[in-house]
């Protein structure tokens, strides 16, 4: 079944576990990735869903800018992990003590992963966001140290994969999965069909 009704779908993002994700839902894409300025959006403290949903609006807009193709219909995507305690949205690790700040505040609690998602079709823009709540079990600093010098924390919002090494940390969710991995496969598949007619 085509439900891009014969569009192109391009995936502007360079995530691999975006890509990855696509793929296994059956969903054929091109991979289209222009530099947006992610510092002109800014944080609104305790809002974090506004901000992932602004930061993917402003994703496929650039895209959409940049492509000089035949029309397609277009999907961004930005993940943020937000502690609920500090009201702070953690993105990805500038470095190794970054890395082990965002898992230490992390540990014992719970959070909430929130990715927000635009499909972009014939200048139509459809965003809106999906979250899942964490919860990490009590870690030692031996742990996370263990996990961060043995694992690529530095390219995850949070500084961890819940599909990696990480799953040891984690003995609950409540949500979508494949939200917390990077994208929101239902939300994608049922905006992609509303958006192009099937």
């Amino acid at each position: 079944m085509d439900i891009l009704n014969g569009k192109r779908l391009i995936l502007a993002s360079k995530s691999p576990r975006r890509d990855e994700l696509l793929t296994m839902a059956g969903l054929a894409h091109e991979i289209f990735v222009t530099d947006a300025d992610e510092s002109s959006v800014a944080y609104a403290i305790g809002e974090p869903e506004k901000y992932v949903e602004a930061l993917s609006r402003l994703k496929a807009e650039c895209a959409c800018a940049a492509w000089g193709g035949e029309d397609a219909v277009f999907l961004s995507a930005d993940t943020v992990v937000y502690a609920p305690e500090t009201k702070e949205v953690l993105g990805k690790p500038k470095d190794r003590a970054d890395a082990y700040r965002m898992i230490k505040l992390l540990s014992g609690g719970r959070h909430r992963v929130i990715t927000g998602c635009t499909v972009a079709a014939s200048g139509v823009f459809t965003t809106g966001h999906v979250s899942t709540d964490v919860w990490f079990r009590e870690l030692t600093d031996e742990e996370i140290y263990d996990y961060i010098d043995s694992s690529s924390p530095y390219d995850k919002a949070g500084a961890y994969g819940i599909q990696e090494g990480a799953s040891v940390f984690v003995p609950r969710i409540d949500g979508d999965y494949f939200n917390i991995v990077g994208l929101p496969v239902q939300w994608v598949y049922t905006t992609l069909r509303e958006v192009c007619g099937r």
